[in-house]
């Protein structure tokens, strides 16, 4: 398993380390970034935007409700942590596809 993702079972939590790049040409996974997975959003980090964007693109491709998707540290910055709870089975391979970007 990567470094930028972990699955909690006890609590039914994925948690991703970020680092997001704003006002990018194109919203896009990238591919690993050190401890992170870094990720392209198209909107500028201006009054939360390129945060809800992000969101919105993690959900659809997760497959996974927005409500359920949440930035718990780093929401000023570009190096988040967001976490995804009941993220179920799919989501899970999705993010193993991931690990091979």
């Amino acid at each position: 398993m990567a470094s930028w993702h972990r699955f909690d079972r006890d609590r039914n939590v994925l948690c991703i380390t970020l680092h997001v790049q704003p006002k990018a040409r194109s919203t896009a996974i990238v591919g690993p970034h050190g401890d992170s997975l870094k990720v392209r959003i198209a909107a500028p980090a201006f009054e939360g935007r390129a945060n809800a964007l992000l969101i919105e693109f993690l959900g659809k491709k997760l497959n996974v409700p927005v409500r359920q998707i949440a930035v718990t540290r780093g929401a000023r910055g570009r190096d988040k942590v967001v976490e995804i709870i009941a993220p179920g089975p799919s989501a899970l391979r999705v993010i193993e596809d991931w690990d091979q970007t």
